[in-house]
């Protein structure tokens, strides 16, 4: 899809809107969901919190998937562990009679680099990964939103099937991707996720799109003061390739994002190294741009060996579609938002929250602002970053929203973070979110013509003859994509 047709159809999904004969979830539903939620609470912060303990890269998190599918089966769900080719995904459904089909995106994976203590200070504990991106609230807050949606369903005679998808390897392993090319979402009407964040809102707009890859160089290895002419150093293939692709940055479309880090560079500087390793992401919000500037990545990199003299192989790790918003679904999401209520935090909570706002750069948003509920609107500009939840977006219609997890101020990916989503501060934000989601999927159950609403949306926006091909290709899922070159 090119970058024009995608303006046009944010333009276009701006515009939709629930149907006026949407009905208001009733007092006594949203009662009885919000007071399951509460009752829940604890079992709530009981198993985000031993998620945030466990800190399980991505296709690695094999305690943190066995605890959400224990929680789920032991409510009443019947689970399928291992699918799409994943050894730490799954599907867990509920089956009430024939009815809509409504998903919820659980995630759970860590990030390495990050371990931190539950501390406004930096301190590590000694981990290789930390949850610097909340996913341990994320995948506890979407099961006991279900769970909570199941007994609903139950009590009210409420037709149709949900289903938790535990989702791997969010962060750069694509793991939704294979879950959606293997058709796990084919016959799902809506699908609903949520994000910690540092505010509350139902907004929407997209993502970026990206390709990542690992390039590995192979020179031949000698004397590096004896025998240097003897030796082709792969490191010197990794350099050559990132000095021309930082030259490219003048070249390629806005908002375009490279990043790379050397995964591997030898271990010794008087061994010519034989072995090197870099490890590549490509972002922009328009997936031609990504494949495109992609191509040109992979011929410098080709340039590079041909140049030192040595060879070079890529494996693409992870790709991703840009998300796609549903205004329809939005509506939804932003009333159930409200219904909800907000965050509040105590004095000891506040003065945890201070104390990190001290390590941020200037101008952090005020405390106060987590006990609001920001404007949902249809944003036309890229979000900072890439999420595999879009390509879910792409074969279903999909709604998310964020909650004020984080202290204001945060930077995603951080130590911050981290501290954050393993303390109270992270769990207030999980509960919120998990009412959310119940409550917003409980209203998709009454309101069918919101579902058609949406479909319809979706596939205008989607545009005719659309067929979903994996970025990633038909590779298998990169299950080994988080250990190092050394390992």
């Amino acid at each position: 899809m090119t970058i024009k047709t995608f303006t046009l159809a944010l333009a276009l999904s701006a515009g939709a809107a629930a149907p006026a004969d949407a009905q208001q979830l009733g007092a006594a539903d949203t009662g009885q969901i919000l007071a399951t939620v509460t009752r829940d609470a604890p079992a709530l912060s009981e198993t985000a919190l031993q998620i945030w303990k466990y800190a399980e890269v991505g296709y690695q998190e094999a305690q943190s998937s066995a605890l959400l599918q224990q929680r789920l089966t032991a409510a009443g769900f019947t689970v399928t562990p291992g699918v799409a080719g994943e050894p730490t995904a799954f599907v867990a459904s509920f089956k009430n009679g024939a009815g809509p089909v409504i998903g919820v995106l659980a995630e759970y994976d860590a990030l390495p680099g990050l371990s931190q203590a539950a501390s406004p200070t930096r301190a590590s504990l000694g981990g290789e990964a930390g949850h610097g991106c909340g996913h341990n609230l994320f995948g506890a807050a979407s099961s006991y939103a279900a769970i909570a949606v199941k007994e609903w369903m139950v009590r009210n005679k409420i037709a149709g099937e949900l289903r938790v998808y535990g989702t791997p390897a969010e962060e750069g392993g694509s793991g939704k991707v294979y879950m959606v090319r293997d058709g796990l979402f084919r016959d799902v009407d809506t699908v609903l996720h949520w994000h910690p964040g540092n505010t509350n809102s139902a907004a929407q707009g997209p993502s970026m799109a990206n390709i990542s890859g690992k390039f590995r160089f192979h020179g031949r290895s000698a004397h590096a003061a004896g025998n240097p002419d003897k030796g082709r150093s792969a490191l010197d293939g990794v350099e050559a390739m990132d000095a021309m692709v930082n030259l490219m940055r003048e070249h390629i479309p806005d908002r375009t994002r490279i990043h790379y880090v050397i995964t591997k560079g030898g271990k010794a500087p008087n061994v010519v190294p034989d072995e090197a390793e870099v490890y590549y992401y490509v972002r922009h919000v328009d997936p031609a741009v990504v494949k495109a500037v992609w191509a040109w990545v992979k011929q410098a990199a080709d340039g590079a060996a041909m140049g030192t003299q040595t060879k070079v192989d890529v494996e693409v790790t992870g790709g991703v579609y840009s998300l796609l918003p549903n205004a329809a679904l939005m509506a939804v999401m932003d009333r159930s938002l409200h219904a909800a209520g907000a965050i509040s935090w105590t004095p000891e909570e506040t003065a945890f929250a201070q104390q990190i706002q001290t390590t941020l750069a200037p101008g952090a948003p005020p405390l106060a602002s987590v006990g609001q509920i920001q404007r949902a609107t249809i944003v036309d500009d890229a979000l900072g970053g890439s999420t595999d939840v879009s390509d879910v977006s792409w074969v279903t219609p999909t709604v998310g929203l964020s909650t004020a997890t984080f202290v204001p101020g945060s930077a995603g990916h951080s130590w911050q973070n981290a501290a954050a989503a393993g303390s109270s501060i992270g769990v207030k934000g999980a509960v919120l979110a998990a009412k959310t989601l119940a409550l917003a999927a409980a209203d998709l159950y009454r309101n069918p013509a919101t579902i058609a609403a949406a479909k319809k949306e979706f596939a205008g926006r989607r545009g005719a003859g659309f067929e979903y091909k994996a970025m990633l290709g038909d590779r298998k899922p990169p299950l080994d994509y988080r250990k190092t070159a050394e390992e």
